[in-house]
């Protein structure tokens, strides 16, 4: 709740953070590191959690649902964690949100083929807008 929000690619900064998401070229939850850009990197929603039948490879806005969602559904409820209520809402929310977020983060096409029109209002491209290019030399997001 009163964590401060780093933005940095910086490996000396990054170590210095208690958890690091999408940057840092490592997936270790023990050390709550939630980056998916390494080559290697295959993990779905089902290789983590073989109860759950999602197969897109997981984007670290995926890994952090898969670690928390459950959690934090269940505290925001009020209900238990392993409760039907929080449960149902997890499912619901991954194959209904969180999914679309980890295969356009991935590359992953909606369809096979040529798309018959274009995504333009997806939570990632609008996200995506707020952010620098990758090759921008100037990574500052607080410039306006």
């Amino acid at each position: 709740q009163d964590a401060e929000v780093v933005r940095t690619r910086d490996p000396q900064r990054l170590a210095q953070c208690d958890v690091v998401v999408d940057v840092g070229g490592e997936y270790d939850p023990e050390r709550h590191r939630y980056d998916h850009h390494q080559r290697s990197f295959a993990q779905s929603m089902r290789s983590l959690r073989p109860d759950k039948p999602w197969t897109t490879k997981l984007s670290s806005a995926g890994l952090v649902y898969c670690h928390f969602g459950s959690q934090i559904l269940a505290g925001l409820l009020g209900q238990p964690e392993d409760g039907p209520v929080v449960k149902v809402l997890y499912d619901k929310l991954y194959e209904n949100f969180v999914q679309e977020i980890d295969a356009i983060d991935n590359g992953i096409a909606q369809a096979e083929g040529e798309p018959r029109y274009a995504l333009t209002t997806t939570l990632s491209a609008r996200v995506g807008h707020l952010n620098p290019r990758w090759n921008d030399p100037n990574q500052d997001t607080e410039v306006e």
